[in-house]
C-alpha cells in the first residue's frame, strides 16, 4: 500500500512539474490559454472554435477578461490585442514594427529574407521606401489617368464576357450564358492593372487565361496558410514527410508561379533596358540596382529582390479585391434591397451612357458606402499580418519580451458594440452623413495602419470602385438557380478569408 502510494505521489510530483515547465510565463505577461507539447496553445485555440481563429481568440480573452491573451505557439511567446485602442497603439509604435522569421517567409524568398512584407529593419525601410516612392510615379498610390483607363478598359472587356459571349474557351469556364464563376471573374481588372504599373504592360484579351491561372495560384497559397502558419510553421519537418497534408507542396506551387513569372518579365526588361531613360517601375529598379552594384558591394538591389517586390505588391492584388467583391455579391443576395439602392444611386448619377469614373465616388456615397461596410463586417485578414516585438517593451500593463509575436485581432475592432453599436448587421448608412460619405464615421481598419499601413489600400480601394460600380452599372445579380439564398457560405480560412468559389446569375440590365 505504501509503495502505491509513493508511485502515485511521484505521478502527481512529475505530471504537476511537466504542466508548469510547458505552461512557464515571462513575469508580468498576459493570461491565456495553458500550452501543450510541441505546438503550444495551437490546438487549444482552433479546437475552441474550428475554421475561426480569430473567433476562438475572441472567445479566450472573453473568458479570461483581458484585452490582450498571452500563450506560446511552439516556441513562439506570442500575444493577441483585442482591444481597438490597443490595436492603434501596437500599428502605430515603431517597437512592434519587427516581423516573424517562419518558413513561410523563407520559402517564398528563395529561403532568404527578401521582400517588403516580412521583412523589417533598415533593409525594409530602404526598399519600401524606394518602391513606393516610384510605384507612385507609375500610378500606384494615387490617381493616375492612364491607370484609371486601363481599369476601365478591363471592366468594359469583363462586362463584354457577358453581353456578347465569350470569345475563348477559357472565357468559358469563368462565363456560361448568364452565369459567372465568382471570384475569378473579377481578376483581369486588378491584374492588368498592376502590370501597367509594373512594366506598362497588360495581358490581352486572348491571354486572360494566363492571368486567371496566375490568380488560382495565388489564391491555392492564400489558401494553405492560416494567421499563425499552422503546424507548418511550428514543425518545419513536416515538408519533408509529408508536404501535401502539411500544405507545403501547395504553398510552394503557388509561390513559384509568381517568382517564374516575374523573373521571366525582369529577363525580358534586362535584355533591352536602356539606363538613360525609364519606362516603368521595372526600369528604375534596373537602374538604381547597376548602380548600387557599381558604388556598394553590400546593396540590397538584387533582381531577387526584385521578384519578391513585385510578388509581394501581386499576392494581395491577385486575390484581396476579388475577395472582398465577391462577399459584396453575397450580401446583395442575402440582403436585396442593397442592389436596389445601388442600382438606384448609379441611374440617377451616371445613368447608362458612360461607365463610373473615379470623379463618381464622392458623388456615389452608398455605393462606396458599401464597399467600406463589407471591408468592416467581413475582415479579410482578422490577424493581419503578424508582428513582432523588436525590444522588451509594455503593452495595456503588461511586460512583452522581445521578440514576442504580436498579432492584432481585427476582427475584434471591426465588431466592437461600443464603436459600432449594431456590428452584427450589415449597414452601409452608418457611414452617411446628411446623404453624403463622412469618411471620420470610418474607424475599421481593413488596411492596417502606421509603418505596416498596407502599401497597396488606395489602389486596391480606388480599384475596387472601378470594378464594383461598372458591374453593378451593367447587372442585375441572383443566385444561379433563382432561389433567395438564405444564409453565407462557408469561410475558407487562411492568410485571407474567402468563399468557395460559385456561380452567380448576371442579368444585363434594359
Amino acid at each position: 500500500m505504501i509503495g502505491v502510494t509513493i508511485a502515485l505521489s511521484l505521478c502527481v510530483y512529475f505530471l504537476k512539474s511537466y504542466y508548469d515547465s510547458i505552461n512557464k510565463r515571462p513575469d508580468n505577461f498576459p493570461p491565456g490559454p495553458i500550452s501543450w507539447p510541441l505546438y503550444g496553445a495551437y490546438f487549444t485555440l482552433f479546437f475552441k472554435k474550428l475554421d475561426d481563429l480569430s473567433g476562438a481568440l475572441r472567445k479566450f480573452a472573453s473568458e479570461y477578461r483581458t484585452k490582450i491573451l498571452g500563450f506560446y505557439l511552439g516556441p513562439f511567446i506570442s500575444v493577441v490585442v483585442e482591444d481597438p485602442e490597443l490595436i492603434k497603439e501596437v500599428l502605430n509604435r515603431e517597437e512592434f514594427d519587427g516581423r516573424v522569421d517562419t518558413i513561410l517567409a523563407r520559402l517564398r524568398s528563395f529561403w532568404k529574407k527578401l521582400g517588403i512584407f516580412f521583412t523589417d529593419g533598415y533593409f525594409w525601410h530602404v526598399q519600401r521606401r524606394f518602391s513606393l516612392r516610384y510605384l507612385r510615379d507609375y500610378g500606384f498610390g494615387r490617381r493616375d489617368e492612364s491607370l484609371e483607363t486601363v481599369i476601365s478598359r478591363e471592366v468594359s472587356e469583363m462586362i463584354d464576357m457577358v453581353v456578347s459571349g465569350p470569345q475563348n474557351d477559357a472565357e468559358k469556364e469563368l462565363v456560361k450564358g448568364d452565369l459567372i464563376y465568382l471570384q475569378h471573374y473579377f481578376d483581369a481588372p486588378f491584374v492588368n492593372g498592376l502590370f501597367h504599373i509594373f512594366a506598362r504592360f497588360t495581358f490581352p484579351r486572348s491571354a486572360y487565361h494566363l492571368i486567371w491561372k496566375l490568380a488560382k495560384k495565388v489564391l491555392m497559397f492564400q489558401r494553405n496558410s492560416n494567421d499563425f502558419g499552422g503546424a507548418l510553421v511550428l514543425t518545419p519537418w513536416l515538408k519533408d514527410v509529408m508536404p501535401k497534408i502539411s500544405g507545403y507542396a501547395y504553398l510552394k506551387e503557388g509561390n513559384d508561379a509568381l517568382l517564374d513569372l516575374f523573373k521571366k518579365l525582369i529577363d525580358e526588361n534586362l535584355a533591352d533596358h536602356d539606363e538613360s531613360y525609364d519606362r516603368h517601375f521595372l526600369d528604375v529598379y534596373l537602374r538604381k540596382m547597376k548602380e548600387e552594384r557599381r558604388t556598394n558591394e553590400r546593396t540590397t538591389f538584387t533582381e531577387e529582390q526584385l521578384q519578391l517586390i513585385c510578388t509581394d505588391y501581386m499576392f494581395p492584388t491577385a486575390s484581396a479585391g476579388q475577395a472582398t467583391l465577391t462577399f459584396l455579391i453575397e450580401r446583395m443576395l442575402l440582403q436585396p434591397e442593397i442592389q436596389d439602392k445601388i442600382h438606384e444611386e448609379l441611374d440617377r448619377v451616371v445613368g447608362r451612357d458612360r461607365l463610373p469614373n473615379l470623379d463618381d465616388r464622392q458623388r456615389l456615397p452608398y455605393t462606396e458606402a458599401c464597399l467600406r461596410e463589407i471591408m468592416r463586417y467581413e475582415t479579410l485578414v482578422p490577424l493581419g499580418i503578424l508582428h513582432r516585438a523588436m525590444v522588451d517593451t509594455k503593452l495595456g500593463g503588461y511586460d512583452i519580451p522581445e521578440n514576442t509575436v504580436v498579432a492584432v485581432n481585427l476582427t475584434s475592432l471591426h465588431h466592437n458594440k461600443e464603436l459600432w453599436g449594431d456590428p452584427e448587421n450589415f449597414r452601409p448608412e452608418r457611414f452617411l452623413e446628411d446623404g453624403k460619405l463622412c469618411v471620420r464615421k470610418d474607424k475599421s481598419l481593413p488596411f492596417g495602419a502606421g509603418h505596416r499601413l498596407c502599401a497597396g489600400e488606395t489602389y486596391a480601394r480606388q480599384t475596387m470602385f472601378q470594378v464594383f460600380s461598372g458591374f453593378m452599372q451593367a447587372f442585375e445579380v441572383s443566385t444561379a438557380d433563382g432561389k433567395p439564398l438564405k444564409k453565407p457560405f462557408r469561410r475558407i480560412q487562411g492568410i485571407i478569408t474567402t468563399v468557395p468559389e460559385f456561380w452567380v446569375r448576371v442579368t444585363p440590365r434594359s
